[in-house]
């Protein structure tokens, strides 16, 4: 890919924000303070299709999961408008090197076309603020980007590549980028049995749970050992060499319990900060392009201080 360094697999670790938007009207400065951990930096956001009872509208919200109420806020006014400030002062500096300074990472909780086509409707209204790729008559030809403040990813779900990559033409703008399949049913197996498939045209980021990387994940790891860095490093060194962008979640260090954790998963707490922070470590120092985390600020200015 002919783009700035900064835009290139393997390049850089960035913090990602799990699961960054309100629970139930509960968390709203998630955004705030993803953003506050300074850029580059990753923000997952959660869509779901809502339909109301009384007047049978439909539209794309931000949220975890039902029930819904339709108050919960929309991308647009939680994400596009929070980060105009951001993408606004970027844009009239120009790229020095740093962008794409913001990824926009999209996890849909719905296969419904009408949400897809929804959301493609409006990253075509946020284009120029997009990275972008031409789309090639060979879907294995990872053309070259054009980089722009936000890169926006998606799932690996096919319902979602006909609508943001088959229906575009040949010669057109790609807005955003799908993740290849992954094959984990056994997260032991080799990497390129969990992802048999390199970058194409669309597909050009890989996603994982972390018990790929240790048997059990979070709650059943223990010591971090030679054998899990070698484990992370084939893992990253195999999405490297097939040009993708590697991820991995959601990876927590706290010992209070859950409830105050606002809105974080038992089941992705290591049990402590010292034991988050060797995987931080390690991590970065495989080249994982996104870290995972609901500690913002803390991944946030480790990542910015070890090296």
């Amino acid at each position: 890919m002919n783009v700035p360094n900064a835009a290139m697999p393997g390049t850089r670790s960035v913090m990602d924000a799990h699961n960054c938007y309100p629970y139930d009207g509960w968390w709203n400065d998630r955004i705030d303070r993803a953003l506050s951990a300074g850029t580059p930096v990753a923000i997952e956001q959660d869509l779901a299709w809502y339909t109301d009872p009384k007047t049978g509208k439909s539209w794309s919200i931000v949220a975890h999961g039902a029930p819904f109420t339709g108050h919960e806020p929309t991308m647009e006014h939680y994400f596009f408008d929070r980060v105009r400030p951001i993408v606004e002062k970027a844009l009239k500096e120009g790229n020095h090197g740093n962008w794409p300074l913001i990824t926009l990472n999209l996890d849909f909780k719905d296969d419904n076309p009408q949400h897809i086509e929804a959301v493609w409707q409006l990253l075509e209204k946020y284009q120029d603020w997009l990275t972008t790729a031409r789309k090639s008559a060979n879907p294995a030809e990872v053309t070259p980007l054009t980089v722009r403040p936000i890169l926006v990813l998606t799932g690996e779900q096919d319902a979602q590549q006909k609508i943001f990559y088959d229906k575009v033409p040949v010669g057109g703008k790609l807005l955003l980028f799908g993740a290849v399949h992954s094959h984990d049913a056994n997260p032991t197996a080799a990497p390129g049995v969990i992802d048999p498939e390199p970058a194409g045209n669309y597909r050009r980021w890989w996603n994982n749970p972390w018990d790929v990387v240790e048997k059990g994940g979070q709650t059943r790891a223990g010591a971090w050992t030679p054998a899990d860095d070698a484990r992370l490093r084939a893992l990253v060194n195999h999405a490297h060499h097939n040009h993708l962008w590697i991820r991995f979640y959601t990876l927590d260090g706290e010992t209070v319990p859950q409830e105050s954790c606002g809105g974080w998963f038992h089941g992705y707490n290591f049990g402590s900060l010292a034991a988050a922070e060797v995987r931080w470590r390690a991590a970065q120092q495989a080249g994982v392009d996104y870290i995972a985390s609901d500690q913002y600020e803390k991944l946030g200015a480790f990542l910015r201080h070890t090296k």
